[in-house]
Formats: C-alpha cells, structure tokens, sequence
C-alpha cells in the first residue's frame, strides 16, 4: 500500500492563500492566477501538438522512442555504495554526525546523464517517472538482499520551488513518488514525504565547484514539518544526482536536527572520484552489518 503523504501536505502546504502567505510565498492576484493557468494550458496543447508532428525520442541515442529498452538497462542494475568526497564527509563529521551508506544506480554519463537533463531542463516530462521506476527497482533490490525494511519512507533532496514552478514540476518529487508506486506494486508499504525544499537565497548549482556548492546550501535547506515522515520511520532520501555531496550531507544535517531517522540515500546516478570508483555495495559493508 502506498502511503504517500504529499496529497495531504500540499493541501495543507500550498492550495490556500494562508499557507502561501505562511511560507513567505506571495498571493498572487485572482485574475494573474487565471492568467497561469490558461498560459500553462497553452503551452501544454502546444506540446501535445509538438509530439504529434515529432514524436519524442530516446534522450540516450535518439531512437524513435521515448526511451529506449537498450538505454533504460544501464539504469537496471543493483544499486551500487559511492563515497563522498572527502569535503562533505568533513562537514558531517565536524557536525557530529555520520552519513548513511550512499548508493547510485549508475555513472553521471551517457544515455543516464543525457535523460535527467532532458528531463530536468528540457520539458520532457515523461522522462521523471520512468526514472522513478528505475529508483524503485532499485530499492526492491535493496529491500530483497535485506539491506533495507521492506517498510520505507520517501525524501525527495530539495529544489527551489521557483525551479520547480519553472519545469511544471519538481522532477525528483516526482521520481519518488513513482518510486513508491513501484514498491507498493510488489507489496512494499510506501511513503512519499516532500518535506525539504530550498530558500530562494540558493542559487541554481550549475557551474559551482564542491566549495561554492556547500556555501551555497549552508543554512538554504528547509524542513516542512507538515511535510515529515512519520516519527521512527525508516527513511531513504532520494535525489537524481550527486556530485559534491553537498545536497546530501546538508539535507541530512537538516533532517537529524529535525529528528527524522535517515537510514539510506539512493541516487540515479553519480560522479565518483577517480580515486573512489562506485564499487560493490558488498565492498562497502562493515563485518556484521546488513
């Protein structure tokens, strides 16, 4: 059963004016609200429209197809622990806490990397719940060799809800929530807590190196407490990419000072240090862990 806890948060979070005025967002006028909806309906017939005359292809190689069975494999594999860069682990450890085991299904190359862009920046949003799905069975994977509970809780890592209003959507929400479709599909209880996001005093990431990343995190992360996993449930952050490790080690030093209980991230792909491959997740066990 899919336990997805963000028709309830949105309600309480972003459909009345209240909320918004709450969370710093600006009320809008009525009538530019209306004047939204029917741009974003236009644009939306104009990509049926697009698709019609040239169907989406494959982001990976370009076959005639949304995404492509040969593309979709590299994304098919166990998921596999990467370690983070030295910096971020540094971070955590001067703020007394110790990451959990970090895993990825796949490098930040080729078709993979060429699909969360795509994604992402590109309007292709058919391309976020197949990723999803990916994700999901990635923590089957995890679920079936017991190196997590077969019971989890769903953290997509955080976006400016300005990036998100911008791409119709926020990808790695969405990713998730698909992600927890497909647990509850084989059996797997699931949740989908949306309860981190980004302050608009972050700037997009593109461009900044692993220093200027965590400065431009330090104190942006958010906790939506109306948003937040249920107390002592186990919980497994998600996110798309990871490359500094500045989005996951802040969003778990915001989670632990909120009392939630980390016990897992999992990212579609990664980019690991030539010094620090993506092994095994056997070889990153410790003797007598899971």
């Amino acid at each position: 059963m899919a336990m997805d806890s963000e028709p309830a948060s949105g309600r309480r979070g972003s459909s009345s004016s209240s909320s918004r005025a709450r969370s710093g967002d600006v009320v809008q006028p009525r009538h530019t609200g209306v004047a939204r909806s029917l741009l974003g309906a236009v644009i939306e017939t104009l990509r049926v429209a697009i698709d019609l005359v040239l169907p989406r292809t494959c982001p990976g190689c370009h076959a005639p197809v949304p995404w492509c069975e040969v593309c979709a494999a590299t994304l098919q594999r166990r998921p596999r622990a990467v370690a983070l860069p030295e910096a971020a682990l540094d971070r955590l450890a001067a703020a007394g806490l110790t990451l959990p085991t970090v895993r990825a299904l796949a490098r930040y190359a080729g078709p993979v990397r060429a699909a969360i862009i795509a994604g992402k920046e590109r309007g292709r949003r058919d391309l976020p719940p197949r990723l999803g799905a990916a994700l999901g069975a990635g923590l089957l994977a995890l679920q079936d060799t017991a190196v997590l509970p077969t019971e989890l809780w769903l953290v997509p890592a955080p976006t400016r809800r300005a990036s998100a209003r911008a791409r119709g959507g926020d990808p790695v929400a969405v990713m998730a929530r698909m992600a927890a479709t497909v647990l509850a599909a084989h059996g797997r209880p699931a949740g989908v807590a949306p309860c981190l996001h980004l302050s608009g005093k972050a700037r997009d990431s593109v461009g900044l190196d692993a220093a200027a990343r965590a400065a431009n995190l330090a104190g942006a992360i958010r906790f939506d407490a109306r948003a937040a996993p249920p107390p002592g449930a186990f919980t497994v952050l998600l996110d798309d990419v990871l490359t500094s490790g500045a989005t996951v080690g802040g969003s778990c030093e915001v989670l632990a000072a909120s009392s939630v209980t980390l016990g897992g991230v999992l990212v579609l792909a990664a980019v690991p240090s030539p010094q620090k491959p993506l092994l095994p997740v056997s070889a990153h066990r410790r003797p007598g862990g899971p």
